[in-house]
């Protein structure tokens, strides 16, 4: 009975304090492992920051310049500019009911162009002509009763009287028919102002008016038309550039030019200092200066903008043509492996392109292939670029 009475709490296990003790060594060893973790992470990106280190670039644009650019002491935008161009009207006012020309069409001097209404002149000048007729037919009679009343007066069979009226009714038809002579050649000079002719031989560049329209000498209004069209000699095409007032002493007249127009990049122009303006444009501080072309073909159209490159030395006109070639900066250029290579620039990496070069042009040099134009380029090449690192483009 005592046995089945016994407490038996005392011999329980105790395990709280075993439980507690397990806890945190097991939150010690997950703080640890994401200690090491953090730190290894910071070790490798420290480590890859270190190691993949991003250099500072600038870049170049692979581009398109003349061979004698390297020689040339001065550079000038310009457009290309007849020297002989006219806005052809007309001399008398009409409404315009013949136009034989239109834009492009070759013309010769005195060929006509236009014609206006000339119903109204043309019966002008008829009657005159009629006028003139009317005036001569009394020139005989006159005439005749003159040389009469002189015989008459010599015999003593007229008076004084007689023979000057007779000579003065015939010295008023004499200066009748010279009125009538000068109002035929009036209405002929209006005849003829209803024609419109070149002034010169040319090219007929824009037309301004239509078949039906007035056309006044005096100029164009809401309701009249002034220049019917807009012709230029082709043959006195020049480039007027503007040059800084600053540079203008390193330009001399008969001074070798290189002419490259905007819209044919790949072909130059030989071409000459013809004139210097001898005045300065005080608004922009610049010179005008006339440059002519030695030689040049049917691409080259007014009001065309063009590059002039005013040569330091004498070169030959072979040289004055040949054709634009690809540069880059003579800096962009590097060796690697015994090969050209120049580098470009992808998702911040540099890559490596491999090059055929030319010839040195002053501070470029050519890229015969491996590039195309308006590639960018690495501009100064140093030890460390190489084909895969790590670059920051600066602007």
């Amino acid at each position: 009975m005592e046995t089945s009475k016994a407490d038996l709490s005392s011999l329980r296990i105790d395990r709280s304090n075993h439980n507690n003790g397990s806890s945190k060594k097991t939150l010690i060893i997950i703080l640890v492992i994401i200690a090491a973790a953090v730190l290894l992470f910071l070790g490798y990106t420290a480590a890859e920051s270190f190691f993949d280190k991003a250099y500072e670039v600038k870049l170049s644009t692979a581009s398109m310049q003349l061979p004698s650019q390297a020689n040339a002491s001065l550079t000038a935008s310009g457009y290309v500019v007849a020297q002989r161009k006219a806005s052809v009207a007309s001399k008398g006012t009409g409404r315009l009911v013949y136009l034989g020309v239109v834009e492009g069409d070759q013309v010769k001097k005195e060929q006509v162009l236009g014609r206006l209404e000339d119903n109204d002149i043309r019966a002008q000048l008829e009657e005159a002509k009629a006028n003139r007729k009317l005036a001569e037919s009394g020139l005989n009679e006159a005439k005749n009763n003159y040389n009469r009343q002189q015989e008459l007066f010599k015999s003593g069979a007229t008076t004084k009287m007689a023979v000057d009226a007779a000579e003065a009714n015939y010295n008023r038809i004499l200066a009748s028919i010279e009125v009538a002579d000068a109002n035929v050649n009036s209405s002929e000079v209006a005849v003829e102002n209803t024609l419109i002719r070149a002034p010169f031989d040319g090219t007929v560049l824009t037309k301004n008016a239509e078949v039906g329209e007035i056309v006044a000498p005096l100029g164009a209004s809401t309701t009249s038309r002034g220049a019917i069209v807009t012709m230029a000699d082709m043959k006195s095409l020049q480039v007027e550039a503007d040059v800084s007032e600053s540079y203008i002493e390193r330009i001399t007249p008969g001074q070798d030019c290189k002419i490259v127009i905007d819209a044919y990049p790949q072909v130059s122009y030989a071409g000459y200092v013809d004139k210097i303006v001898p005045t300065a444009d005080r608004s922009k501080a610049t010179v005008l200066v006339k440059v002519g072309f030695r030689k040049y073909d049917g691409k080259v159209l007014p009001e065309m903008s063009a590059k002039v490159l005013f040569l330091s030395e004498k070169v030959s006109d072979t040289e004055k043509q040949e054709p634009a070639v690809l540069v880059v900066p003579f800096t962009s250029v590097a060796k690697r492996d015994g090969k050209d290579v120049v580098f470009m620039v992808s998702e911040n990496r540099a890559v490596q392109v491999p090059v055929i070069r030319g010839r040195d042009l002053d501070s470029f040099i050519e890229i015969k292939s491996g590039l195309a134009e308006g590639d960018k380029v690495i501009d100064r090449v140093t030890d460390e670029i190489k084909d895969g690192v790590k670059v920051d483009i600066q602007q």
